[in-house]
């Protein structure tokens, strides 16, 4: 499987995701914007990790959601522990064909089917150290600053007075 297409110009999405995985971020996507979260998929953290959505509230909290599209997928990923040092919160966003016993009782977890998702735990907060959390929301901002002109100049929109 192709990990990344050549042929993509949409620089909004990277086909790195698989559609149930599209699936269950869209629904988180559409929850979060509905609280007032700024959303970004895929950021790249310092630590070389990937967030699959991290999230700024309106209080400046910092939130990871990782998401788990099955038992195989949560089973054979043991990285998510390092989010932790990059977050307020960490979650878990599944389907309602994965079990939610399988997700640790010390993260918040979100069921979503595409079209919304729902709060099923709340995570416990871990504030981050105020260094960590300025590092963490420049490169929020300025990865979602980039994305913006990447997808403006992909539609040939930029804008130029």
């Amino acid at each position: 499987m192709t990990i990344l297409s050549v042929y993509n110009n949409n620089p909004l999405i990277d086909g790195r995701q698989s559609d149930r995985a599209m699936l269950v971020r869209r629904g988180m996507q559409i929850l979060l914007h509905d609280m007032r979260h700024a959303v970004l998929p895929e950021l790249s953290l310092s630590s070389g990790r990937r967030a699959d959505l991290i999230t700024l509230t309106e209080k400046g909290e910092i939130w990871i959601i990782e998401i788990k599209t099955s038992i195989e997928d949560f089973r054979v990923d043991r990285k998510w522990p390092d989010y932790r040092t990059h977050c307020d919160r960490l979650f878990f966003a599944t389907h309602k064909d994965v079990p939610l016993d399988i997700f640790p009782e010390d993260c918040g977890l979100f069921l979503s089917d595409g079209y919304g998702a729902h709060l099923i735990r709340e995570a416990p907060e871990h504030r981050l150290p105020p260094a960590t959390r300025k590092s963490v929301t420049l490169s929020f901002s300025r990865t979602a600053a980039e994305r913006l002109m990447l997808a403006e100049w992909a539609a040939g929109k930029s804008i130029v007075t």
